[in-house]
């Protein structure tokens, strides 16, 4: 119970979702919970440089022989992605996490708050991807990206070798999430970067088994539109769509909360297996 209170508090102090309002402070560490863990800086092909954490399993736990790279959302940094590493640890994966250029303590970014997404972070993301596939040789290197994470997640694993792929919230239509928040909040704008329009033709892309957790109620990122997504897909493309309980905010916690982490566990280790065949 007090684990679950503290993520929600994490969550509402990074702010609303769809808010690019990255924080400089991390609130805890994954030491704060007993992980064994090591400081990384990591260096994008432009020259950036990203803070990262490297996560190792649980000791005592089977190992997966998997690292997962966490792409977190808009806000906050990655210390708010702590619990969910730690129950992907307690599950036997190492894990990455990393901030994005202008979060945490990565290199500063000028970001306008408007803008829904910036593409530098897909940068990010794939050279974090790269950075753990470098670090664990012989291992399966995946993704698992939230909300605004899920965007620059899948833009990464589908010009990235990745080995899978799961997003929770997963922004399948750049057009209805706007649309949905200047609805709700017509007072501010929501801008796309230049190369927005291609995002439609990301999805195709995606090679990997890709998982999609999605809240049932969530109305920004709707069930509908990720199953649109995934029943689009080729017969070549493994896609498995998990509905969990919540709104958007809500099904950030998949992996955190006791009613949906161990379904979030178990549809991920069906992927990965599957994925070997």
């Amino acid at each position: 119970m007090v684990r679950i209170l503290l993520f929600c508090l994490a969550l509402l102090a990074a702010g609303p979702a769809f808010a690019i309002r990255p924080f400089a402070k991390y609130w805890a560490r994954p030491d704060t919970l007993g992980l064994k863990y090591q400081d990384l800086t990591l260096t994008t092909p432009d020259h950036v440089h990203l803070a990262a954490w490297l996560i190792e399993p649980t000791a005592g736990v089977p190992t997966q022989h998997t690292t997962v790279v966490v792409a977190g959302g808009d806000a906050g940094n990655m210390a708010s992605n702590i619990y969910t590493a730690a129950s992907l640890a307690g599950a036997g994966y190492r894990v990455l996490l990393f901030d994005y250029r202008g979060f945490g303590h990565s290199d500063a970014f000028a970001i306008n708050q408007d803008y829904l997404y910036y593409a530098e972070f897909a940068t990010d993301t794939r050279t974090a991807l790269a950075e753990a596939r470098r670090r664990s040789p012989g291992q399966r290197v995946g993704l698992v990206g939230f909300s605004m994470g899920s965007l620059v997640g899948s833009e990464a694993a589908a010009t990235t070798r990745c080995d899978f792929l799961v997003t929770v919230a997963y922004v399948a239509s750049l057009q209805n999430v706007v649309a949905y928040y200047q609805r709700i909040r017509p007072e501010r704008p929501i801008m796309l970067p230049a190369d927005a329009a291609a995002y439609r033709r990301v999805a195709p892309k995606v090679k990997c088994p890709w998982l999609f957790i999605s809240g049932t109620d969530d109305q920004a990122t709707t069930l509908a539109d990720t199953l649109a997504v995934a029943h689009a897909a080729s017969r070549r493309q493994q896609r498995e769509v998990l509905p969990v309980p919540g709104d958007h905010q809500q099904s950030m916690g998949a992996f955190v909360e006791e009613e949906t982490s161990s379904r979030c566990l178990e549809a991920m280790r069906r992927l990965l297996a599957a994925g070997k065949g």
